[in-house]
């Protein structure tokens, strides 16, 4: 991880769209974003899949891992991606922030990972701020679900499909609605 975005990841700043680091953020994103129109559009083999899903994230990804097409992404670099996960078909990770998905996680198709987001002030709304998303150990994450920047998901908690989660979700729970709340079966 770049170390200036290390810096205003964990001090919550504003990256002022003026800033040298705004700069290799759309750097980065001009040689990710046509890796990810191949990864959709043009791969056919498993094995070549892997290769440029690793190449757009940055790292290996486990075996026993698998990201359905089409995925989506914008930055790459940020996702850290665990053992036997499954992310489901157009799923959107937003990863300038960070994301992690820790083992045994279930993404469900067309979830939205959101790990950025804008300053309210007019004046600086072209700014980005940039808060981590964690998905802890053997959640489940439902269909069309949008987990927003800054919130972790405890291990085991299950999010209902289309919910809206704005705060953390605790171990061992599972949250659906707009906003996301705790729910009994």
């Amino acid at each position: 991880m770049n170390s200036d975005l290390k810096t205003y990841i964990e001090s919550g700043r504003v990256i002022e769209k003026d800033s040298p680091v705004y700069k290799y953020i759309h750097e980065v994103t001009a040689e990710t974003l046509p890796l990810v129109e191949i990864l959709n559009k043009q791969v056919q083999t498993e094995t070549s899949k892997r290769e440029l899903l690793e190449k757009i994230i940055g790292q290996a990804l486990d075996a026993s891992s698998s990201i359905a097409l089409p995925f989506r992404t914008d930055f790459g670099r940020h996702i850290s991606i665990g053992k036997e996960v499954f992310i489901n078909t157009d799923v959107m990770i937003v990863d300038l922030g960070s994301i992690t998905i820790e083992d045994k996680v279930l993404i469900g198709p067309r979830a939205m990972l959101i790990s950025v987001n804008h300053p309210q002030e007019a004046d600086l709304r072209r700014g980005l701020i940039l808060k981590p998303v964690h998905i802890k150990k053997n959640a489940w994450i439902g269909a069309g679900a949008i987990i927003l920047p800054g919130v972790t998901i405890g291990e085991n908690a299950i999010v209902g499909a289309g919910s809206v989660v704005t705060k953390d979700v605790p171990d061992n729970i599972t949250v659906a609605g707009v906003p996301a709340r705790a729910i009994n079966f």
